[in-house]
């Protein structure tokens, strides 16, 4: 899409003729934290045992099991391409 060698347009005019940022254009996403990657597991674990487990209850049960996590990271972390949750 983006020719970064082209002989005529800079990235900047390539990006402004797409109507996109320049910023995207160079944006590399970061990939999940062990942290994070550790929570999916166990969220996986969790769901096989008991499937009927919302995000509410999920969260619940991972604070009583020690780690520190919020209704908003969990429904991230199984977001519906990942789990079916509500």
């Amino acid at each position: 899409m983006i020719e970064p060698d082209h002989p005529q347009l800079s990235i900047g005019q390539q990006c402004k003729l797409l109507s996109i940022a320049r910023s995207s254009y160079y944006y590399e996403p970061k990939g999940e934290t062990e942290q994070n990657l550790g929570l999916m597991r166990q969220i996986d674990e969790q769901f096989l045992k008991t499937p009927f487990f919302g995000v509410r209850q999920m969260t619940w049960h991972l604070r009583n099991d020690g780690h520190l996590v919020n209704e908003k990271r969990i429904r991230r972390l199984t977001c519906p391409p990942r789990l079916p949750y509500s």
